[in-house]
């Protein structure tokens, strides 16, 4: 069921990135781009195919709080447009990972690094299951759309974890639905790839980021994607007492290949079309 998740989801972003490097975008109406809840600002920071391969459900930059010389992991970074927007913020002090499972997605990441003059950006093939990263080595966690696209939350969960550092945060947008909704009704709204299906409700994604021993979660709705399911920014803290984390298995173990500063990595995909990709 994993393999077969993942497969999915590969290809069609996948197909959005060759996509935007032939040129064309990742959606079909460009009102609905995920470019368009970044700010015109932040768009002409980027290269033209980082803006069209905006495929999330919010802009985590906005509310992640980024500071100089942080390190700030990206899961599911796609095209790379909040790791090049967090490399700039975090400046030459800090450093941005991007992790997705897609090569053509890591591939066009590494080109729009290169065409930003980025050289403080690090790409990781993985999945976000599995971070490819040592424990207590990130102060902050963004994602955009990408957590309703995992096989296995609990483990994304329990990775964040793992990565930050004691008193990091996460600053996160995804899809989540209305707890009155049952997996089969969520389903029944959207496919899995168009970060429908995957969806957690709002008490099943507080329970998975308190059970990792994540505090001061909150869950504030941006805006509805369809009916009870919602676009909404998720912030969390670990603890400054916290102790750091053992390195788990798969991770730990992670093949030293798949950390990169200059050649492409698999991408954990963002979502899309305001959240919608279908």
């Amino acid at each position: 069921m994993t393999s077969d998740i993942h497969e999915v989801v590969r290809e069609r972003y996948a197909e959005a990135a060759l996509g935007v490097m032939s040129g064309t975008s990742c959606c079909n109406d460009s009102d609905n781009y995920g470019s368009e809840l970044y700010t015109a600002l932040e768009r002409d920071e980027l290269p033209d195919a980082a803006v069209m391969a905006s495929l999330g459900c919010g802009n985590p930059i906005a509310v992640a709080d980024l500071h100089e010389g942080e390190r700030v992991l990206d899961l599911g970074s796609g095209g790379g447009i909040d790791v090049l927007l967090s490399a700039r913020r975090v400046g030459p002090t800090g450093r941005a990972f991007g992790l997705d499972m897609t090569d053509e997605m890591l591939a066009l990441a590494q080109r729009n690094a290169a065409e930003a003059g980025a050289t403080n950006v690090e790409w990781l093939k993985g999945h976000i299951e599995a971070i490819p990263l040592p424990a207590a080595s990130v102060d902050v966690v963004i994602s955009n759309c990408v957590v309703n696209l995992a096989a296995d939350k609990p483990a994304v969960f329990r990775e964040i974890a793992r990565v930050l550092r004691p008193a990091g945060r996460i600053g996160i947008t995804d899809i989540v639905a209305d707890d009155s909704l049952s997996a089969a009704e969520r389903s029944e709204r959207g496919s899995y790839a168009g970060c429908i299906a995957g969806a957690l409700s709002f008490s099943e994604f507080r329970t998975g980021l308190e059970a990792v021993g994540l505090e001061d979660v909150s869950l504030t709705i941006s805006h509805e994607v369809v009916d009870r399911m919602y676009s909404v920014i998720v912030k969390a803290r670990k603890s400054s007492a916290a102790p750091a984390a053992a390195s788990v298995g798969s991770a730990a173990s992670a093949d030293s290949s798949a950390s990169t500063e200059s050649g492409p990595a698999a991408p954990a995909p963002s979502c899309g079309c305001n959240g919608a990709c279908g």
